[in-house]
């Protein structure tokens, strides 16, 4: 029998964490045997888990004694689940609602084509967590979109989710490539991780996904987007809200790493030109992260939560 692990970092998040893993124990994939890895990532509040939690499932709980972000502390589930015979593993955020067909629709669109590495599901808002609260009616929620695929502007070096903010009206319909997915929630194959080793730990947060994403393309896998897997996000929660000094750092920093790898020469020197200006203008934790990316100070780097 064929098996999918599913990845879950908690970080000071119990409340979503047991929710999530109270979705996933309803859910069965006929053909393969469905594992959950929770990563704590060494929470200030006393978060342990019994295997016993999960009745339809094995449960593994591992512990860091660090707070290893995002990157490497889903590196740490995915090393756990190659080591114990994964073919697939998902990397789920735990604020996140799941559809009970979702792991199922990710795991038969990679079995359609082998020289797929990654695939991301169709994604929406969980209700009241919008970016535009009033724009919708109380029929609309739960069916805004947050992610329908990605999209990159390689000018700009910013990556979009296409259909953000829209009501789904089925106008994002079709399994395709896409430009990359988010790490909200993506499928990776074993084949995939054979060749990428996972995440690059320098990103601690933010951009990892889009980084793993184009060196899958680069190793000439596909990347798709599975619309038919479907989950609901409560957006930021973990990251303390859209416009947080966490998203400031880590995002101004990280885009500074990936752009002067990934994007053409025009672009880098407008984003060097850009980063000067944060430097001397921009938010303090904009002008840290820039700092920081010059200094080469990648991971945690120097945020403190204020």
């Amino acid at each position: 029998m064929k098996s999918v692990f599913v990845s879950i970092i908690n970080f000071n998040g119990k409340e979503n964490t047991l929710t999530c893993l109270s979705q996933l124990d309803k859910i069965i994939v006929k053909g393969f045997e469905v594992t959950v890895v929770v990563i704590d990532n060494d929470s200030s509040e006393k978060f342990d888990i019994d295997k016993s939690f999960l009745k339809n499932m094995p449960l593994i709980f591992i512990r860091n004694d660090k707070n290893l972000g995002f990157a490497e502390g889903h590196n740490v589930g995915i090393r756990y689940a190659l080591s114990a015979g994964a073919d697939y593993i998902v990397i789920l955020n735990n604020d996140t609602l799941l559809d009970k067909d979702f792991i199922k629709e990710l795991v038969k669109t990679a079995e359609k084509d082998s020289s797929i590495g990654i695939i991301g599901p169709k994604i929406y808002f969980e209700k009241g967590f919008e970016y535009h609260k009033d724009r919708y009616s109380d029929k609309d929620l739960g069916k805004v979109l947050w992610y329908a695929g990605g999209e990159m502007d390689w000018e700009n070096i910013i990556g979009r989710h296409r259909g953000v903010d829209e009501v789904d009206n089925g106008q994002y319909d079709e399994t395709q490539e896409t430009g990359y997915v988010s790490g909200c929630c993506m499928l990776l194959t074993k084949k995939l991780l054979e060749k990428v080793e996972g995440f690059d730990k320098k990103y601690f947060l933010y951009y990892e996904d889009n980084d793993l994403s184009q060196r899958a393309k680069k190793k000439g896998f596909k990347i798709l987007y599975s619309p038919k897997s479907i989950i609901w996000h409560k957006n930021a929660v973990s990251a303390g809200g859209s416009g947080s000094t966490l998203q400031d750092y880590y995002i101004t920093r990280n885009r500074m790493l990936f752009g002067m790898h990934w994007s053409p020469l025009r672009s880098k020197i407008a984003l060097l030109r850009e980063s000067l200006r944060l430097l001397l203008a921009g938010r303090k934790w904009q002008r840290k992260g820039i700092a920081d990316f010059y200094l080469r100070r990648f991971g945690k780097g120097s945020f403190k939560n204020e």
